[in-house]
């Protein structure tokens, strides 16, 4: 099998980060559990110039490498691989945090995982002068079985493959997301994931 696996907030706890780092910078007290929103200058009520200053500050490697990893999320994907499927970590972090993004995988025992930039959410702005990427096209000629994704945002890139079954990783922004059809399911952990692929 194929399995498609979003990076962050499914490997990786980076709006934990994310609400320490916006209380650091702005003075924003937004606990993690009241991110109600997949777009970070909606949760923290941010204007366009600190919504830029916080993505880069973000996407600093010392920040992309200092991430939590999610509990589970290594030895699982380490399982599927080692019982024969293929897994693709498929990010929207742009390209430029490539090499830092492949450095963490590696560290965390990902070593015989893919990893590619997909420009999900237009988010290529905000560092530039990188040279890695999926493009659309590219991606759209990708054939997956299963997919772990947390955004909402995200189902429409699903939609060209009708029997993909998606395993939504339960956190606080899609709580309340509808679903596009019955082939969504919602996981609170690693565990669960487990049991359904």
């Amino acid at each position: 099998m194929n399995i498609y696996v979003d990076f962050d907030d499914c490997i990786c706890e980076t709006a934990r980060f994310y609400s320490e780092l916006a209380l650091e910078m702005f003075g924003k007290n937004v606990p993690y559990e009241d991110m109600r929103f997949f777009e970070l200058e909606k949760s923290f009520d941010l204007n366009d110039e600190q919504h830029e200053q916080f993505m880069i500050r973000g996407h600093q490697p010392e920040a992309l490498l200092s991430y939590k990893e999610t509990p589970g999320a290594s030895q699982v994907i380490n399982e599927w691989i080692n019982s024969g499927h293929k897994v693709s970590v498929i990010t929207g972090r742009p390209p430029g945090s490539y090499e830092p993004s492949r450095m963490w995988l590696d560290d965390h025992g990902l070593r015989n995982v893919s990893l590619y930039c997909l420009n999900k959410y237009g988010r290529d702005s905000f560092i530039k002068g990188s040279s890695f990427s999926l493009e659309l096209e590219d991606y759209y000629r990708m054939s997956f079985d299963y997919a772990v994704e947390d955004s909402p945002r995200a189902f429409p890139f699903f939609d060209h493959l009708p029997d993909l079954k998606v395993m939504v990783f339960d956190r606080p922004w899609n709580r309340e997301a509808a679903f596009p059809n019955g082939n969504y399911r919602r996981c609170f952990n690693w565990e669960d994931l487990r049991s359904s692929i």
